[in-house]
């Protein structure tokens, strides 16, 4: 019986993991094997021709008469390889460059964006007083998220009159 069951609690454990990686699925452009290293980390190692999946919000769309290149302040993605919302640090600013044009009225500044494609180097660009090396993608995939809709929760009275300690009590009214 115990032979038996070893085999059973493996497959269970396969079928469970398997139920679970099925549940944090990327949208199919978005899917592979990355490096998982930041573009903070890329603009100061050497990464040239490694495959990557970043994501941020859009600071600058510029086309070109070949190529779009966007200017993305980076953020940790979520399961779905969706930007997770701006906080008060990042993961430092990259450049995507892929053929063709993008709408600068489409892909506006703060909407997220993610990106799949090889470091193809880096840019040494200023911002303000401060020289900043930005590492740069050739862009394979360029995946701009709906915009999401903030919702607000608002709690009712628990009670069933506003009144309800009324000295004349609730049925009063």
């Amino acid at each position: 019986m115990n032979t038996l069951r070893k085999p059973l609690q493996a497959i269970a454990a396969v079928a469970l993991a398997a139920a679970l990686a099925a549940c944090a699925t990327h949208p199919t452009p978005l899917q592979g094997e990355f490096l998982p290293i930041t573009p903070q980390q890329a603009g100061a190692g050497n990464h040239t021709g490694a495959m990557v999946r970043w994501g941020g919000q859009v600071i600058e769309v510029a086309p070109h008469a070949d190529r779009t290149c966007f200017t993305v302040l980076s953020s940790p993605l979520d399961g779905q390889g969706r930007p997770l919302a701006a906080d008060d640090g990042s993961s430092g600013r990259f450049l995507a460059c892929r053929a063709g044009f993008y709408d600068p009225a489409v892909f506006t500044e703060g909407r997220s964006v993610t990106f799949t494609g090889r470091i193809d180097g880096n840019e040494d660009v200023r911002i303000g007083e401060y020289d900043y090396r930005m590492p740069r993608i050739a862009a394979e995939v360029v995946y701009l998220w709906p915009e999401r809709d903030e919702t607000r929760v608002i709690m009712h009275h628990p009670h069933p009159h506003p009144y309800y300690w009324h000295p004349y009590g609730w049925w009063w009214w």
